[in-house]
C-alpha cells in the first residue's frame, strides 16, 4: 500500500511537467478529440510520466488513465485524470489540476489532487480526513441556502445533451447569493473540501474526472449524492455538498 508522501512525490513531480508546458504555451500542440473536447501534448506527457511511475513503483495495481484508457487489471487501479480543465490550461487560466486516486476493489483508498499553477496540493486517505499543502481541511458551516456560494460545469453541453444543466443551474442560480465556474471538477470537488464553496454539481462526467476529489470531499465532511441523494460516487449525476445544505439543495435537482 503506497503512502501519501510517496504518492505526493510522484504527483509533484508530475505537476512540474505540466507547470513547464504551461509555462511554454505558445509552443503547446492543442488537438481536439471531439468537437468541444480539447487534449494538448502536456495532457498526454503528464499522463506517461504518471502511469510510468505508478506501475512501475506499485505494480500490484492497474491504470486507468482518461488519454491512455484502462489496462488489463482493473480490480484495483490507479484513476488518472492527467490534466482536468484542460481547455483552461490551454488558454493559460489558472484553474487546472491533475487528479489521481487509488481505487482498491470499488472503494476509492486514496486521492490527490494538485493544482501546479496556484501551487495547491489537496489529498486524501481513507479514514485519515482531508488535508491541503499539509493542514487538515473541512467543509464550511454555512447553512443558508440562500447565503450559499454554489459552483457546477457544463460538460453536458460539451457532449450537446439536451437533458442538460441549464435549467437546473438558473433554478439554483437564483436561490443562492454566488455562482461559480471553474472549469475543473477535481478542483471544484476541493474547494468544496477546503469551505471555499459550499455546494458542487455537475452531470456527464467520467470517474478519472471526481475519484480523488470525491474522496477528498468526503474526508473533508462532505455529502457526496446522486441528484437524487442516494451516498456515492456517481459521475453522470454528483452532487457534493457540506451535508448541511443538502436538504436544501434536493428539490431543486
Amino acid at each position: 500500500m503506497p503512502t501519501l508522501a510517496a504518492l505526493e512525490k510522484i504527483v509533484r513531480e508530475a505537476g512540474l511537467i505540466a507547470l513547464n508546458y504551461f509555462n511554454n504555451l505558445k509552443d503547446v500542440e492543442v488537438s481536439k478529440k471531439s468537437a468541444r473536447d480539447f487534449v494538448t501534448e502536456a495532457d498526454v506527457a503528464v499522463e506517461a510520466f504518471l502511469k510510468q511511475a505508478l506501475t512501475q513503483q506499485y505494480p500490484q495495481y492497474g491504470f486507468w488513465g482518461e488519454e491512455s484508457g484502462q489496462s488489463e487489471n482493473q480490480s484495483s487501479r490507479w484513476i488518472v485524470d492527467p490534466i482536468d480543465g484542460t481547455h483552461s490550461f490551454s488558454k493559460g487560466q489558472y484553474y487546472w489540476a491533475l487528479s489521481v486516486a487509488l481505487e482498491i476493489e470499488q472503494e476509492l483508498v486514496m486521492g490527490a489532487v494538485y493544482a501546479p499553477a496556484l501551487d495547491d496540493y489537496y489529498t486524501a486517505e481513507k479514514g485519515g480526513g482531508a488535508w491541503k499543502n499539509g493542514h487538515p481541511i473541512k467543509v464550511s458551516p454555512e447553512t443558508r441556502l440562500a447565503d450559499a456560494m454554489v459552483c457546477t460545469g457544463f460538460a453536458c453541453l460539451r457532449n450537446y445533451l439536451t437533458e442538460n444543466n441549464l435549467e437546473r443551474f438558473a433554478r439554483i442560480a437564483q436561490n443562492t447569493t454566488g455562482q461559480r465556474r471553474f472549469g475543473s471538477a477535481a478542483l471544484d470537488l476541493c474547494l468544496v473540501a477546503d469551505g471555499q464553496v459550499d455546494a458542487f454539481w455537475e452531470q456527464e462526467l467520467n470517474l478519472y474526472d471526481i475519484a480523488a476529489g470525491a474522496l477528498i470531499a468526503r474526508e473533508a465532511g462532505a455529502s457526496v449524492t446522486d441528484f437524487k441523494g442516494n451516498e456515492g460516487v456517481f459521475p453522470k449525476q454528483i452532487l457534493v455538498t457540506n451535508g448541511r445544505l443538502l436538504d436544501q439543495l434536493l428539490p431543486l435537482m
